[in-house]
């Protein structure tokens, strides 16, 4: 299958959820979907054309909003799919229940970008250590990192 085709089968198979689908470079394809369509298009990605691996899923701090990019394979391309949700509200559903692999990136998500994902199978941190505190989100623009005072045995600070 090449990329005509894929694309061709994206566009009738997922009809009104799919939204801007461009073909940049050979093998490689860019799929916009609202958020609310998100995890019935993966459903159909998953089970009509293959695209059963997600190798990670990235996020984006844009400002006002957070892009979320799901980066996926099958045997013949390779397929980001983006969706966006307000930075004000970030609920995102859980592709869990359909690629289950995925928890681990969306776990990622929350620890470092304070989105909430609805649904996941386990929501326990993964990158950030259990005594991190709450609502401090590294990978956010708006998020400063201060040092803390460092304690060297025997009573001496830095």
């Amino acid at each position: 299958m090449n990329d005509a085709q894929i694309m061709e089968r994206i566009k009738t198979l997922l009809a009104e959820k799919a939204g801007e689908l461009t073909n940049p470079f050979p093998r490689r394809l860019y799929l916009k979907v609202e958020h609310p369509n998100l995890t019935a298009a993966m459903a159909v990605l998953k089970d009509s054309l293959g695209f059963v691996h997600v190798s990670t899923i990235s996020g984006v701090d844009l400002g006002e909003n957070f892009e979320i990019l799901y980066h996926m394979a099958n045997e013949y391309a390779n397929l980001n799919v983006r969706t966006q949700i307000p930075k004000s509200n970030p609920h995102l559903e859980s592709i869990c229940g359909v690629i289950p692999g995925a928890v681990l990136y969306e776990r990622e998500l929350q620890d470092m970008f304070g989105i909430v994902v609805d649904h996941i199978p386990d929501g326990r941190r993964l990158v950030l250590p259990d005594d991190w505190p709450d609502g401090q989100y590294p990978l956010r623009k708006d998020w400063t990192y201060t040092r803390p005072e460092e304690k060297i045995p025997g009573g001496k600070t830095s």
